[in-house]
This record gives C-alpha cells, structure tokens and sequence, in this order.
C-alpha cells in the first residue's frame, strides 16, 4: 500500500486500517512496482498513518508512531527513566516543530508504556502495542529487552536501548536491530580506567564491584581486560545488589577494604554508590572510585557522601555533561526553557533520539517506512549527534566501530547537575588491545 505524501487528502484509507498491516507493497498507477519513489511515494505499514497524530504539530502531515517501554513509577530506575522519557518527548517535539519527516510528524506518546522494570510487565506492555508501531524509541534494561527481542526480529522493529550492554554491538545477539548509543559497559572500564592512569598513579591493583548481570558483569570484564593489557592485578570482582534486595553494602565494604585496590569501578545505582564510598572512605580506604554511567545523582551531593565523593569519585559518561558545549547540548537546554532537568537522563533521553530519527529519515529517502524498510537501512547507517556523542556508524566490524570516548567528570556542587567535566571524550590504547569480537559477557 502507498501514501503519496503530496496530496494526502486524497488518500481515503483510515487509521485502523493501516495499523492492521505489517508491510505494504508501493504500486505505481498503472499497476506496475516502479523502481524509484521520484515521484513522492512512500511505502508505509504497521505504525504508519495517513492521518495526523493526535495533537499534531503539522495538521497535513500523516503519522508515524513509536513504543517506549520504560521505568516510569515504582521500578529501580524510575528517577532516571522519567527524565529520559521526558527528554524523548521534546526531542521528537522539535523533530516535528521542525516539519515532521517527509511528511509525517512522530508521536511517542500513545504507544507510552511503563514496565516497572519487570521483565514479564516489560513483555506484556510490548504485545499491547507491538502491531501499531513503527519502531521502539526507547526500551529499558537489556534483560527486559530480551525477553521480547525475538519477537522484535519477527517483527523487524528497529528499537533503541536504554542500557550499555556490549552484545548490542553484534547482529548475532540483536539481529542487527538495535540501536546502541555511546559504548559498553565494557568497554567504559577499559578506557576510564586508561584515563586513570594517565591523571593519577598507574593502578597496580583493581577491582569491580557490580550488580549481577550485564551491567555488572560487563563493567567487570572490562576491569580485568584492563589489567591484563596493563600488567595489573584485578583482584575478584565483588557483586551486589540495590538496597532494596540487599538491605545494605556492607559486604561490599568489608570486601574492598580486605583487598586495598588502588582503584573500584562501580557500576551500582547511586544510592549504594554512595554508601560505598562513604563508609569506605570513612573506613580509611586510600583507593579511589570509577563510577559507571548510572552511578551518578545530583542529589548525592545532598547526602552524607557528598566530601568523600568530591574527593575521590570520578564519574564516567558516554554523552556531554550539562556543561557540554556541542550544539546538542544548546537544543538540550533550550527544550527546557531555562530549567534544569532533574538529572542526567535528560540528556540520555535527548542523545538515543538521534539513531531512529536518522533510520526513519533514511527508510523515506528509499520510499519504505515499513518495518522492514525502517531495519533495512540500519546495516551502515552513519548517525551525527551533534557533538553530544562522536558520529557513530552501524554494522561492520564491532571493534572498528565501536565508541571508545569517554567524559570524565567530577562531583561539584558549585556545577549544574553537580558533575564538572574534567576530560571530555577521551579515549585510550587499551581496548584496541583486546578482542571484541563477541559481548563481553552473555546477559543469562
């Protein structure tokens, strides 16, 4: 079925029509498939209508709709997932402000689902609206993405993560349809614990501390991946779990300061990042602290921590900082009006709307919106995020391709958002030095 976007109102096909329809076939007026889309038609499918999306910026314009499958009440990560979702909206906000794609705005909201960061909830809220729409803007946490990925490859929805597990980078692990941003957990261990030794004494002794899984798990391999390139030692990683499991991190103290490394990569949520370094700290620990990207919350510097964290806790972040000068961070700050974001998964939430944006704009250029059209383009699409992260391309060689920079950043609480950024995308010789030829570790 086709929509020739000029003239939309000649097209007499409903919504609930087209919403019924998983791919299309374009066919020219005399009856033959042409070879081009010159002539303004787009193929479109499941997710894709001729009418306006409702509170439309652009009246004429059809509608594209997408899923977002988020933490958005009571799950663990609700404080960062609402402000992502919130900043997801203003992105595709501007996107349709700006004149919609090839004559369709794009509406996130009605496909909205919350999944209380539960893997069964994650699934049941998917098969509510995995027949109406085009693509997943945002699924968080890659164990709840992997109960439905098979799913998804049937269905060829091309989908955006919320979560930096390193499997995301190989077409065996996601089929080639999702669309990482910045690096893996991983791979942010291998290169933050290179910045380390560059500004600080070479560590001679390192140690993870993470939950179980692939956050955890995966920060960890990087840590011993690191040691073994650099000669060092990584002393046996220690897992734990949010405090809401396991009442509180004293283990975890107890542990670290059995072992005296000269530097912890954590890759916990913040609450627990600063009971550890606290309680370490007050213990007499000399080491210091890496945190992973969702280590980190303004209101830590609220807390009790607050002096142990400014003065040995570094965070580590894959996107620009609220002090970031790139043109996306100015768009950032300009949706907001002048207000701060609650905290840093605005800017999460900003940087995964350009992988999609940029496969929508590249399946109408080829005249196919379907489902399948949208995943056909995903093999070698190059994505500009506009400073916010370093242009990164799709497919090919996982290792050529993979986002090594890394902002470094220090709690102040003089800074909007309380993190200063000290080093912005660096990166090291430690990862090219190793094999990234499969995930780092699997998510089971």
């Amino acid at each position: 079925m086709t929509m020739r976007r000029r003239g939309r109102a000649a097209v007499a096909l409903t919504a609930a029509g087209l919403l019924v329809l998983t791919a299309c076939t374009q066919v020219s007026p005399d009856g033959d498939t042409p070879d081009d889309t010159a002539d303004g038609e787009i193929t479109v499918g499941a997710g894709v209508t001729a009418e306006p999306c409702p509170d439309a910026v652009n009246a004429d314009n059809g509608c594209i709709y997408l899923g977002v499958l988020s933490d958005l009440t009571e799950g663990p990560f609700a404080a960062l997932a609402v402000p992502i979702t919130d900043a997801q909206r203003a992105f595709w906000q501007k996107v349709n402000e700006d004149g919609g794609i090839s004559g369709y705005d794009i509406d996130i909201d009605t496909y909205t689902r919350d999944t209380k960061y539960q893997a069964a909830e994650h699934a049941a809220q998917y098969q509510q609206i995995a027949g109406n729409i085009a693509g997943i803007a945002q699924s968080l946490g890659t164990v709840n993405t992997e109960s439905v990925l098979p799913d998804m490859i049937e269905r060829s929805l091309v989908t955006v993560p919320t979560s930096w597990w390193s499997g995301y980078a190989f077409d065996d692990n996601d089929g080639g349809l999702l669309l990482e941003t910045g690096y893996s957990y991983c791979t942010e261990a291998l290169v933050g614990l290179d910045w380390f030794s560059e500004n600080h004494d070479a560590p001679a002794t390192v140690q993870a501390v993470g939950y179980p899984g692939d956050y955890g798990g995966d920060s960890a391999e990087g840590v011993k991946r690191w040691a073994e390139v650099n000669g060092a030692t990584a002393l046996e990683a220690i897992g734990t779990g949010p405090n809401q499991v396991v009442g509180n991190q004293d283990a975890v103290v107890s542990a670290v300061l059995a072992g005296s490394p000269d530097v912890v990569v954590l890759a916990i949520g913040p609450a627990e990042t600063a009971e550890i370094v606290g309680k370490l700290a007050a213990g007499g620990f000399s080491g210091r602290f890496l945190g992973a990207l969702p280590t980190w919350n303004p209101a830590l510097l609220d807390s009790a921590a607050a002096p142990a964290l400014i003065g040995l806790f570094n965070h580590m972040s894959p996107y620009e900082n609220w002090d970031g000068t790139s043109a996306a961070m100015d768009e950032i700050r300009e949706s907001l009006g002048g207000e701060l974001p609650t905290n840093g998964g605005y800017i999460i939430g900003w940087g995964i709307g350009y992988p999609l944006k940029a496969a929508l704009e590249a399946a109408a250029e080829a005249g196919d919106l379907t489902p399948e059209g949208i995943a056909a383009v995903v093999e070698g699409l190059t994505v500009d995020f506009s400073g916010l992260l370093p242009e990164h391309t799709y497919g090919g060689d996982p290792q050529a391709n993979a986002n090594q920079a890394v902002n470094i950043g220090t709690p102040d609480p003089e800074v909007d958002l309380g993190i200063r950024t000290v080093d912005s995308f660096y990166t090291g010789t430690s990862f090219d030095q190793t094999d990234y030829s499969a995930a780092c570790v699997a998510t089971g």
